[in-house]
């Protein structure tokens, strides 16, 4: 074998891979290629994924609010339930200074 006939069987086999691979390139496109239909079904689907994540912002910042509201309302509430336990535990003290007073003044 002639160093021409090399060169020209070399050039015939690299083309005939080269063309092999072009061929299976374009088959796998061809097969594994995205439908018009389907990237508009994509593209509705991630709109309505960001409109769901929206509404879960939404709702994660509104339930925050309310339970800062509640727990500023809780506190109120059991501020005022010490105080009232407080006046109450006045009352009764002072009840009882009166009744030590009133048996007292009966007993002398």
């Amino acid at each position: 074998m002639s160093r021409t006939e090399f060169v020209i069987a070399t050039a015939i086999i690299l083309f005939v891979a080269f063309c092999l691979g072009w061929f299976a390139n374009w088959l796998l496109h061809r097969f594994t290629r995205v439908a018009a239909g389907d990237v508009a079904e994509l593209d509705r689907m991630s709109q309505e994924l960001h409109e769901a994540e929206e509404t879960r912002d939404q709702a994660i910042t509104y339930l925050q609010q309310r339970e800062a509201e509640l727990t500023n309302q809780l506190s109120q509430t059991e501020a005022e339930l010490r105080a009232a336990m407080d006046g109450l535990r006045d009352a009764r003290h002072e009840a009882e200074e009166m009744r030590s007073i009133i048996e007292r003044q009966q007993a002398s």
